[in-house]
């Protein structure tokens, strides 16, 4: 017996392609919605800042008056922002159980699949 994959109607497919979309896009932005993910970066911005303050040579300078800014007060807050390197090991650990929690579920619910091709493929055990 040759291993027939189930039927599914149109709008199944439909249903099934939307759902996809949504859990993708979902995947995608939450994380940044719930302010999970990106570059959180902190400015530590000095009073009265001179570009010599800021660490700024003449190429830099140009550069900067080339982008429009030719005020260091104005430049002083990207020039001192840091990025946030904290870290959290309950979202690293709740991470870590989602993953794996999502390959179980996958390898579980596609076991009957799996076993009915190795068995079309390879036979039986026995």
């Amino acid at each position: 017996m040759a291993y027939q994959p189930p039927k599914q109607s149109l709008g199944a497919q439909v249903f099934d392609v939307i759902t996809l979309l949504v859990l993708t896009v979902g995947a995608l932005y939450v994380p940044l919605y719930l302010g999970l993910a990106g570059a959180a970066k902190t400015p530590a911005p000095i009073a009265n800042p001179t570009w010599e303050a800021l660490g700024q040579n003449a190429t830099e300078q140009l550069q900067w008056a080339a982008l429009g800014i030719t005020d260091p007060a104005a430049a002083n807050d990207m020039i001192t922002a840091r990025f946030d390197y904290s870290f959290s090991w309950t979202a690293l650990i709740t991470m870590a159980v989602l993953v794996i929690g999502y390959f179980v579920l996958v390898v579980r619910l596609s076991d009957r699949e799996y076993r009915e091709v190795i068995e079309e493929r390879f036979g039986n055990k026995k």
